[in-house]
């Protein structure tokens, strides 16, 4: 089967926010619902040298999550009603089918990335479909189209292996 995927360039990433914002804007201007997220990591500290400057070791780096539409999902393992299912026609995304789902977030204590939340309004669980609509066209995510800094992509995994390596 040939799967869809993101491609995360954490070198590129700033940590902006605007894949998030424009995934926000294009899906659920509701507070408290986010399909994309991104995620900071940091460490490190200061410290004084024997000659009494003051260095540090202090990085940050962000990566920008959101459904990894999984080879194995755990979401589709857990739910009871078969809401969640993965789509080899379409690319492999996993989606949820609405008229399925009871909102009950089993699909979201399965997943290790999060990626279900219950939407309030609808009391469904909801998530990244890769925005179908677009990418059905011919188009890229919104989150894709607006990263300023190009450290997100989208396409077919072997596609962008070839363009972008392993990563191992």
């Amino acid at each position: 089967m040939t799967q869809y995927g993101f491609f995360v360039d954490v070198s590129k990433c700033t940590g902006c926010k605007t894949c998030m914002v424009a995934c926000k804007d294009g899906h659920f201007p509701q507070p408290g619902l986010n399909l994309r997220k991104v995620r900071e990591f940091s460490g490190g500290t200061w410290r004084k040298t024997k000659e009494g400057a003051w260095k540090q070791d202090v990085f940050a780096y962000y990566v920008s999550m959101s459904c990894n539409h999984c080879d194995d999902p755990a979401c589709v393992k857990v739910c009871p009603t078969k809401a969640h299912a993965k789509h080899p026609e379409l690319g492999g995304l996993v989606l949820i089918d609405r008229s399925k789902c009871i909102g009950c977030g089993a699909c979201a204590m399965a997943c290790p990335y999060h990626a279900p939340q219950l939407d309030q309004k609808a009391r469904k669980m909801t998530k990244c479909d890769a925005c179908l609509d677009r990418i059905s066209k011919g188009g890229k995510p919104v989150c894709v189209e607006a990263c300023t800094q190009r450290a997100l992509d989208f396409g077919y995994v072997d596609e962008l292996r070839a363009k972008y390596g392993n990563g191992a």
